[in-house]
């Protein structure tokens, strides 16, 4: 059975956070004296002198009704890569426990883990991108604390088996990670209205993709009260800064412009699914969920600096597991996608 009191480190469930000036003190007043901050303004606006509410309330009550989540289940990271470290942190004992990760998959989960000196077991995806159930089994021990996936998955671009992963949220007592930074290209019901169901389920997602906020670095964790209660303890008082949540307000009340973005962008991902196929140089185009495309071509390498020659910038995969002599592409403007196709093309 699932036992969060058993899962998380001994130190932090016994941890006193860090009690912020804004943290003690609730409501509004006419004189802030409390936070040694400069009380004659700033440079900028004048309110950005002031120490940003540590816990976002104002965007986490917006999300909750974009994605139908209570706030209190919901935790703000400096973008997806903050959640990571931090359930790392939560979680891992260093030195002892370990993750298990299911490559080709993004690469912040081994990078986190090495950090923090946290063992990473890997255990590849099948030839056709899917959980190998089995071997996930094996390789799963009792300091096995989360086991991280990404769905749609970087840089496959599929999206793992919805039964597959039910099963390893049935069978496994651990935390099952479910990273859906690129749910919104995708036609598969997320996770996150799972998790009433799934007390060992975390879903991340983040506001850099559909919603177009890379620069804004913020990443979201949905997880039950207690999982983001821990998670609050770890992180630092005030991890979102006040010029990013200003704009997440107001970016998040532009949901009818972000969907129109997110079906133009499929719309452009589709051509490229049916155009590029029909070049010389390209054998294969993986199935996407995503806002990328996986290419196997002739020599990757090559192809790679063919396009940088031309000023196009595309990632080489080749390295990664499983995707060999393969180039991800993300999905340009119409514009981008065509100057891509005419410089594969010509390529020779």
């Amino acid at each position: 059975m699932f036992n969060l009191n058993e899962l998380v480190r001994p130190n932090i469930r016994d941890l006193v956070p860090y009690s912020s000036a804004r943290d003690e003190f609730k409501g509004t007043a006419r004189v802030y004296l409390d936070a040694n901050e400069n009380s004659l303004g700033s440079p900028l606006m004048k309110w950005y002198n002031r120490y940003p509410d540590p816990l976002q309330w104002a965007i986490k009550e917006k999300l909750s009704l974009i994605k139908g989540v209570d706030p209190r289940h919901i935790f703000l990271g400096n973008g997806s890569d903050e959640c990571i470290d931090v359930l790392i942190r939560t979680f891992c004992e260093p030195g002892i426990d370990n993750i298990v990760l299911v490559p080709p998959t993004y690469g912040m989960y081994e990078v986190s883990a090495s950090i923090n000196n946290v063992k990473v077991k890997k255990v590849p995806l099948t030839a056709d991108f899917q959980l190998d159930l089995p071997a996930l089994e094996e390789a799963v021990d009792d300091f096995t604390k989360m086991i991280f996936l990404c769905s749609p998955n970087n840089p496959t671009g599929n999206s793992l088996d919805r039964g597959a992963v039910e099963a390893l949220l049935n069978n496994y007592f651990g935390l099952v990670v479910i990273d859906e930074a690129y749910i919104n290209f995708s036609r598969q019901r997320s996770f996150v209205a799972d998790l009433a169901e799934y007390p060992n389920l975390v879903v991340l997602q983040t506001l850099s993709k559909a919603w177009g906020l890379a620069a804004l670095r913020v990443g979201m964790a949905f997880s039950s009260a207690e999982i983001i209660g821990l998670m609050n303890k770890v992180k630092p008082p005030y991890n979102i800064n006040q010029a990013s949540q200003d704009l997440v307000l107001k970016a998040l009340d532009e949901v009818e412009q972000v969907n129109e973005m997110i079906r133009v962008l499929v719309q452009e991902r589709q051509r490229l699914e049916k155009e590029l196929p029909g070049l010389p140089v390209v054998q294969k185009v993986f199935p996407s969920d995503a806002n990328f495309l996986l290419v196997k071509v002739a020599d990757a390498r090559r192809v790679y600096e063919y396009l940088l020659n031309k000023g196009i910038v595309v990632r080489d995969r080749s390295s990664v597991v499983l995707c060999e002599d393969s180039l991800r592409i993300t999905i340009g403007t119409e514009a981008e996608n065509t100057e891509l196709l005419d410089a594969l093309k010509q390529f020779n």
